[in-house]
Order: C-alpha cells, then sequence, then structure tokens
C-alpha cells in the first residue's frame, strides 16, 4: 500500500473514530472508506473490526471522566458483551451473512426509535435492579452477537439497550457504550486476527486513525446538549437503516 493510501485510510479512521463515539456509526465510514481502497466485503470486515479495536482504547482514555464512578457497572455488563463478540464473529467465520443482512435493518431502526422515546426495563422488571437482571444481559448479548458479526450501527442498538436502563445523562450512558461494545469488538478483533483474511497493511493506518478520532469523540460528544446526543444517534440511525434496507431488499 502506497502512502497515499496508507493517509487517506489513517484519515477516515480518524474520522470514523470520532464518529463511533458521537453516534456510533464507524463502520458506515471506515467499511466503504476500505471497500474503496480494493479490499472484498470480507476482507474489509474483518480489517475494519481489527482496526476497530483501537476506537475503544480511545475512547476509554478520552472518557475517563464519563468513567468515573463505573468501573464496577463496566466489569459486570462488559463480559457479557465480550462472550457475544465471541459468538459473533465465530458465526460470520462459519456461516454465510443473509440472514443478518436482512434483520440489521428492522434492528437498528427500532433502537434509533428508542433512543428518542426510550423505554425504561427497571420499571417493566417490577423496580428490580434491572442492570443485575437477564433481560438486560440477554438484550446485550444479542447485540454483541452483531457487532462481532459485522456491527453496522451497533454502537447505536447497545446505546438504546442502555439508555433504556441506566439512570444516567446520555453522555455517562454513552462512555459505557463505548466502552462494551469495545470488549465485544476486541474480542471479535482477535479471532478474526488469527482466522480471517486481514489486510494488515490496511488495518494499521486505519488502527491509527481510529485511536486518534476515538480519543477526540468524547471531547465532542460532552459538549452537546443532553438529549441532542440521543436524537443526532437516532436521525443517523434510522438514515442507516433505511440504506441498508434498500441495500438488503432490493
Amino acid at each position: 500500500m502506497i502512502f497515499a493510501e496508507a493517509l487517506g485510510l489513517a484519515a477516515a479512521g480518524v474520522l470514523a473514530g470520532v464518529v463511533s463515539t458521537v453516534v456510533s456509526l464507524a463502520s458506515v465510514v471506515s467499511y466503504p472508506a476500505l471497500l474503496a481502497f480494493g479490499l472484498s466485503p470480507l476482507s474489509a470486515n474483518v480489517t475494519n473490526t481489527v482496526a476497530l479495536l483501537f476506537t475503544g482504547l480511545g475512547a476509554a482514555a478520552g472518557s475517563r471522566p464519563e468513567l468515573a464512578g463505573q468501573g464496577r457497572r463496566v466489569l459486570r455488563l462488559g463480559w457479557v458483551t465480550a462472550l457475544g463478540g465471541a459468538t459473533g464473529a465465530l458465526l460470520l467465520l462459519l456461516t454465510p451473512s443473509q440472514v443478518f443482512e436482512v434483520i440489521a435493518p428492522w434492528l437498528i431502526a427500532a433502537a434509533s426509535l428508542l433512543l428518542i422515546r426510550p423505554l425504561r426495563l427497571g420499571v417493566l422488571a417490577g423496580n428490580l435492579e434491572a442492570e443485575r437482571g437477564w433481560p438486560l444481559r440477554a438484550a446485550l448479548f444479542t447485540v454483541a452477537i452483531y457487532i462481532g458479526y459485522f456491527g453496522a450501527a451497533g454502537g447505536i442498538l447497545m446505546f438504546a439497550v442502555l439508555t433504556a436502563v441506566l439512570d444516567q445523562s446520555p453522555v455517562r450512558v454513552n462512555a459505557v457504550k463505548n466502552v462494551v461494545s469495545a470488549l465485544a469488538n476486541g474480542v471479535a478483533a482477535i479471532g478474526f486476527a488469527i482466522f480471517g483474511p486481514v489486510q494488515w497493511s490496511a488495518a494499521v493506518p486505519l488502527a491509527a486513525g481510529f485511536l486518534a478520532g476515538g480519543w477526540l469523540g468524547p471531547a465532542i460528544a460532552r459538549r452537546l446538549p443532553g438529549r441532542s446526543l440521543r436524537v443526532v444517534a437516532a436521525v443517523c440511525g434510522l438514515l442507516v437503516a433505511l440504506k441498508l434496507g434498500i441495500d438488503a431488499y432490493r
């Protein structure tokens, strides 16, 4: 890969890293960029997943104020998403993608609408500690499977699930989302690095951009008014759902 191409991928990574931490749509930027640089769809998918690991590292470093006091929550939820990410990666390596391509637009559209008017699962569960209940864990596990499998707008799904349960400001929920999503993505990335067709010459500059963009994103997110973060993510998610739906059903 020539220097100009590497620089282009790094720039795409910075933009995607910022987009990931603010509105959870990194793959909408980075995946097409990898296709444009000549990678096959499968190679672009796994290369993107490996590089995305560095968005999580950058976001964790940039979100330290929002993550303060949430360490136990991240650990409690993170093992579930890590297990889901591993499951999604295994499915990608062993099965065709048609099923997820058909379901994904509906999942993303529903999650986007829930961001505007979130359900409160803690109330529905009878005011029990919803964070420790099986409905939340099942939902997180399912979303993490999608993140490990493909992941376009997977962060929006994760944000919607966490918003429905956590009694926190959107920016603090977003910080938790960034880390637990990164755990799902990270486990999948390890599997792809060992068994998948990763294009390392593309992954390295993209990862460098992701690291910088992931670090910058939280600073932008914390400057957005509380509800606007959910609304922006919801609108972007609906646009992605429409695009994926057109591609899947045409």
